[in-house]
């Protein structure tokens, strides 16, 4: 290789060196928290027209007698502005909004709810579902997706239909989910983040060599965000590797399943057990 050539593949390494680093100082900034009225909150979804914050809080322990469940409003600065907008559910996982509707699971059905009134207006029953958990949503194509952790399925909302999306292996105890560019990004129990394309039936693998996945989310730079319930937050660069961002297992402070907010650098995380939230910025 002349000298002009081992030039240029220095810089080119040197760029890639850089961008790699930028990634992986990810810093997080607590902001606030909320008071404690949040008992058992699970999971959290940024609704951007209202600009508000819902959350499912299981209110309780997260079996299939539970009927306390409820979801709570509250705005970016950990105010509540709605403590119970719907109540009576079952054991509530993850949530997000399509349109005018809500969605929850519970743990054995997916529910839709007015956004507007909390009134429940369907209860969509999913064939031998075991302990669905976290939701998103195609909006172009007004597809609900959701997880159920101990059968190792993914499903959807389609038309007013539930269709099973993909079963077995790779998936293990998939718990985290999110729809993007036509794929569904999933958090392993085993740690690994899973990226299973909707057109093809084909999964690749995003990350490895986290612990159990709680949930998962873009980064808004070509990485991602994934959560432990057991108290841990990560980064995932776009080449897949992890950096731990914030340990809290000592503590005993659960990290459920988070929002993130990209076009603030807001990240809100459900600290479950604690009955509170926490925001932290993220640098």
């Amino acid at each position: 290789m002349n000298t002009l050539g081992k030039v240029f593949q220095f810089f080119v390494a040197l760029l890639l060196l850089s961008s790699t680093s930028a990634f992986s100082q990810v810093k997080l900034t607590k902001l606030w928290e909320s008071d404690t009225t949040l008992t058992t909150p699970e999971s959290i979804y940024y609704e951007p027209k209202e600009n508000i914050l819902y959350i499912s809080c299981i209110n309780g322990g997260p079996s299939a007698d539970n009927s306390k469940s409820f979801i709570s409003k509250i705005d970016l600065n950990g105010k509540i502005t709605k403590l119970k907008l719907t109540e009576n559910l079952q054991s509530t996982k993850g949530l997000v909004a399509l349109g005018s509707k809500l969605y929850v699971t519970e743990i054995f059905k997916l529910v839709e709810i007015d956004l507007k009134t909390g009134k429940v207006l369907n209860k969509y029953e999913v064939p031998e579902a075991k302990f669905l958990n976290d939701v998103t949503v195609d909006a172009k194509n007004n597809v609900v997706y959701f997880t159920d952790m101990r059968s190792d399925r993914l499903w959807k909302l389609d038309k007013g239909q539930i269709v099973k999306v993909a079963e077995g292996a790779p998936l293990k105890s998939p718990n985290g989910v999110v729809f993007e560019k036509g794929k569904l990004i999933v958090g392993n129990g085993d740690g690994k983040v899973l990226a299973y394309d909707l057109k093809t039936g084909e999964y690749s693998t995003k990350a490895e060599g986290l612990g159990g996945i709680d949930g998962i989310l873009p980064d808004g730079k070509g990485g991602y965000l994934a959560s432990e319930w057991r108290g841990k937050v990560w980064h995932v660069n776009p080449e897949g590797k992890t950096s731990l961002l914030l340990d809290l297992v000592d503590a005993k402070i659960n990290t459920a399943d988070f929002e993130y907010i990209p076009g603030k650098k807001l990240l809100v995380i459900p600290n479950f057990f604690k009955n509170k939230v926490t925001a932290y910025s993220v640098d």
